[in-house]
């Protein structure tokens, strides 16, 4: 890519000093000049307190102003951002420290009292993302000496003071590595996954040229800035064009995020499908199934007024001034997108992932085809791996300028995913049409999205499972009706019947065991409910479980 990412930040910063830039929802207020001013001041801590270029800093705490204060100061500097979900256990967060050898840990208060320093052996310095302070300096005591005088250092650096005409960063070139991101926190199943500058920028030059935003557009930013699909198109690129970005910094439910668009009015929304498919199931279809509902919609005319009111009260849930919606993360409910497409809901759905920082396809509300997730996105190729991939499903391949340098020290899994000449497996299987247009089949991984957007991993859970006594094996789905994950376990009946456990006893054991793994895993994960299976899970003859002859157990 020609274009820089670095220098998209300081040009934004430059061109719109005087305007807002980050609020936390019911809090404080930051200008592009109250952003300049704190990342001059975290660079001056980096460069007098030791932290070079390349450097790993890790970054934990839930989505507000300030996390992303950290991540464009850290990013900009030309170390590297190592962003980790707020709902990792400690262990988990431990693990992602160490392994990314990151030396500085930006963190959260109440989240760094769960935390133990001991087992981060690596760090140089902790600071708080509350208020950027230092919390502990494990180092020489040099950066205790930084902050102590960081006033003094910053008059020094700027003495007539910081100005849109001064302000400025130095050049970090796009094949430098700016992310690492982890992918699940549990070890043996986290993969670091590493986004160069050059990823980011594709993706922000990309919605640049094709999602319709404007300098002072507003926008609500409520997926986890953790993952690539939230950070990269709720926080970066509106943060590139000059928008004013307000941060859901507690855990959003459906009615503090519909709160917060009616009051905010976002001129662009990205959703998860999940939230989608409630309001559709909570706020319209139980009106569409009245009867006298079902008669009216038979008639012509009449029916075109109904699906006009109910376009204009969809609108307004959104805050009735956006562009479009954009649906991302999981595949959308077939019959709520024939739906929105009918009553002409301006809405898309677009595909990705974190090895791409995440963009692969998209196309808008008025170009996109029923079924599909978009075209390929400008700067990547896509390929399907079957003998016709018009017509015939195999697994979507892609190359391009999206995609990742490969899993951080971890070559064994990079070989597995990068194959020859940079294509990308990504583990979907679909097929695509003339004009690159990607319709997903299905998933050839197991992957399921979490109600905030977060990627569950089933095998993690069920590696925890697997391992509590009386389980032999297990497979963990997602309810269709709840949407609330679920442990199908098959037990050990030889072992049970020989300790004298009965199927009474038995289930109170599998009960007890939920509420133990429930404890030791992120919230987002928890199992609703274990319930035994009476055979053994049918398996490839690779010994896999077949997942999915499972998925429609609830």
């Amino acid at each position: 890519m020609k274009e820089n990412f670095v220098q998209f930040i300081e040009d934004s910063i430059r061109n719109n000093w005087d305007i807002s830039a980050f609020s936390d929802y019911k809090g404080a207020s930051y200008k592009y000049s109250d952003v300049a001013h704190r990342i001059a001041r975290i660079h001056i801590a980096f460069e007098k307190g030791g932290v070079k270029r390349g450097d790993k800093i890790a970054l934990l705490g839930k989505n507000s102003a300030h996390w992303t204060i950290v991540y464009l100061a850290t990013i900009s500097y030309g170390a590297v951002i190592v962003p980790v979900l707020p709902d990792f256990k400690p262990n988990d967060v431990h693990h992602i420290v160490n392994h990314s050898d990151s030396v500085v840990l930006f963190v959260a208060d109440n989240i760094l009292e769960t935390l133990s320093e001991k087992e981060m052996k690596n760090l140089h310095g902790i600071f708080s993302v509350n208020d950027f302070s230092l919390l502990s300096d494990k180092g020489n005591g040099g950066l205790k000496e930084v902050m102590a005088g960081i006033d003094k250092l910053f008059e020094e650096k700027y003495p007539g003071g910081l100005t849109a005409e001064n302000f400025s960063l130095e050049e970090v070139p796009n094949s430098d590595l700016a992310v690492i991101s982890y992918t699940s926190g549990t070890t043996g199943f986290s993969k670091g996954v590493m986004l160069p500058h050059n990823s980011i920028v594709s993706n922000v030059v990309f919605a640049h040229n094709n999602m319709p935003l404007q300098p002072g557009d507003a926008i609500v930013s409520f997926l986890p800035l953790a993952h690539s699909y939230g950070c990269a198109f709720e926080f970066l690129f509106p943060f590139t064009l000059g928008c004013h970005i307000t941060f859901l910094t507690k855990t959003p439910s459906p009615q503090i995020i519909l709160g917060a668009f009616k009051e905010i009015r976002p001129r662009l929304v990205l959703a998860v499908p999940l939230i989608i498919e409630k309001i559709y199931k909570k706020q319209l279809l139980p009106a569409l199934e009245k009867p006298v509902m079902k008669v009216l919609l038979k008639i012509p005319g009449v029916n075109k007024l109904i699906y006009k009111k109910i376009r204009n009260k969809l609108v307004d849930v959104f805050g009735g001034n956006f562009h479009e919606v954009v649906i991302g993360g999981a595949a959308l409910n077939k019959d709520v997108e024939l739906f929105f497409t009918k009553i002409g809901f301006p809405f898309t759905i677009g595909y990705g992932m974190t090895e791409c920082g995440p963009l692969i396809s998209y196309a808008g509300w008025k170009e996109t085809k029923l079924g599909s997730a978009g075209k390929v996105v400008d700067g990547m190729e896509v390929k399907i791996d079957s003998a016709d991939p018009y017509n015939e499903v195999g697994e979507i391949m892609v190359r391009g300028e999206n995609v990742m340098m490969g899993y951080y020290k971890n070559e064994e899994a990079t070989k597995a995913v990068l194959v020859e000449d940079g294509w990308l497996r990504t583990g979907d299987l679909g097929i695509i049409d003339s004009e690159n247009f990607i319709f997903i089949m299905g998933r050839s991984k197991s992957m399921l999205l979490g109600p905030s957007g977060q990627n569950i991993y089933p095998e993690e859970i069920e590696a925890k499972l697997n391992n509590m006594n009386y389980i032999l094996e297990s497979v963990v789905i997602e309810s269709k009706i709840t949407g609330k994950l679920i442990g199908l376990v098959y037990p050990d009946y030889e072992t049970a019947k020989a300790d004298g456990v009965d199927e009474v006893q038995l289930e109170a054991i599998m009960e007890n065991h939920r509420k133990n793994l429930n404890k030791d895993i992120p919230v987002y994960m928890n199992l609703s409910k274990v319930r035994i299976y009476p055979e053994e899970f049918e398996k490839t003859p690779k010994k896999s479980i077949k997942r999915f002859l499972y998925m429609e157990e609830e």
